[in-house]
């Protein structure tokens, strides 16, 4: 059985936070997790084009090397910067490995904030030797902390579950609030087990689990230029897992896609400037990929975001977003919409039975359904979204501020 768990240290697995100056004054904002020797590590890593110079020296250094520390900063995604950004976040790099004895390509390099700014190498280097002498199992909730920068909240989750008798842990954090649709997995994620798994079966783990979780929500549409999502297994607890079609396998894949999980609706409800937590689920499509690119229309529109924000049905928002998503031939008149279970659009309007009423209830919640049919298959997909406020625009009109 997989479980909640209170707890979130994890064997093999170490953390600590401080404050290094790097844009904020005053609060933690450099972050470093240590994996015991022998662990294994996986990552999904952002598809935007002008990735940041972390997301480069992480994808080099995770193939060549084996992983033992992750360098997490936040306030500057060391992003936009070229060549000279490359070298600074190397740099940093080569200051941790040279502290803590080991390979160059053993560290993980992470940034996350303001795109387009130097990143402060020099005080990076100063915070390392706190960084290392303040390593803990306990580190989860204050380096969950330190990873925030438009977040209001720390995200942190955790599962327990027995595999042969002995008890394995997944816990994981993330940050994310504004700037969100992954394309791979989210702005910024970790998770660790003290499982024992090979690399490639880990891969395929985390990939697995960041389909329907950190791959399936949307804030704003806008793809990062740092979203990374990785998985470590320390292997601490002796429980070896070497087949994911067999039961513990299947067990243990299912508590890191609760985490996942988790940890994505706990972004979406944390959206910048968020009051609701909405769901858009597409059935009856022609395909997977047709159900999301109509859940993703809904999901994206201005016009639909906003009236969430006022608990207005204007269903005829909703409708005109599924009637612009890239489909062919789409029969209105097979179409079905509901609000939770109100059906709101059926043979091509209006459904006969709505009520106002009955509409204004479901959109005055906190979190609902927007579900569709489209009465032209048997695919389905979903999509975790969320309102525009005017809280959105304030933060990110004021984020340089």
């Amino acid at each position: 059985m997989v479980e909640k768990a209170e707890e979130f240290s994890v064997g093999g697995i170490r953390l600590s936070a401080c404050a290094a100056g790097i844009r904020y004054r005053g609060r933690d904002d450099l972050v470093l997790m240590e994996i015991a020797e022998g662990g294994t590590c996986a990552g999904v890593f952002t598809t935007n084009a002008f990735c940041a110079a972390p997301v480069i020296v992480a994808r080099e250094h995770l193939v060549s090397g084996s992983p033992r520390y992750l360098l997490i900063n936040s306030g500057n995604a060391n992003a936009g910067t070229g060549e000279p950004g490359l070298r600074a976040c190397r740099e940093s790099c080569r200051f941790l490995a040279a502290a803590a004895g080991c390979a160059l390509n053993q560290v993980l390099p992470f940034s996350t904030g303001v795109i387009g700014q130097d990143l402060p190498v020099e005080r990076i280097a100063s915070a390392v030797p706190e960084l290392i002498a303040g390593l803990s199992v306990d580190g989860w909730e204050r380096a969950s902390r330190a990873i925030m920068t438009t977040d209001t909240v720390p995200k942190l989750a955790s599962r327990r579950l027995d595999l042969g008798g002995r008890t394995v842990r997944v816990t994981g954090m993330a940050k994310g609030s504004g700037m969100i649709r992954p394309d791979m997995a989210t702005m910024l994620a970790y998770l660790a087990t003290d499982a024992q798994v090979p690399k490639a079966l880990l891969q395929a783990c985390l990939e697995q689990a960041v389909a329907p979780s950190f791959n399936a929500i949307t804030v704003d549409g806008d793809t990062s230029t740092n979203d990374a999502c990785i998985l470590v297994a320390s292997g601490q607890s002796g429980v070896g897992i070497a087949d994911l079609e067999s039961g513990e396998g299947r067990r243990f894949a299912a508590a890191v896609a609760d985490v996942c999980m988790e940890l994505a609706r706990a972004i979406i409800r944390d959206g910048e400037g968020a009051t609701k937590l909405v769901e858009v689920a597409v059935r009856e499509a022609t395909s997977v990929e047709e159900a999301r690119a109509v859940a993703y229309t809904v999901a994206h529109s201005p016009l639909v975001k906003t009236a969430l924000f006022a608990s207005d049905p204007n269903w005829g928002r909703i409708l005109a977003a599924v009637g612009r998503a890239p489909l062919a031939n789409l029969d209105v008149n097979g179409v079905r919409i509901w609000l939770d279970d109100v059906c709101i659009v059926s043979k091509g309007g209006r459904d006969p039975a709505y009520e106002e009423a009955a509409g204004q209830g479901v959109m005055g919640r906190p979190e609902f359904q927007i579900r569709i049919a489209l009465g032209r298959g048997a695919a389905a997909a979903k999509v975790l979204t969320c309102d525009f406020s005017f809280d959105y625009v304030k933060i990110n009109a004021e984020y340089r501020s």
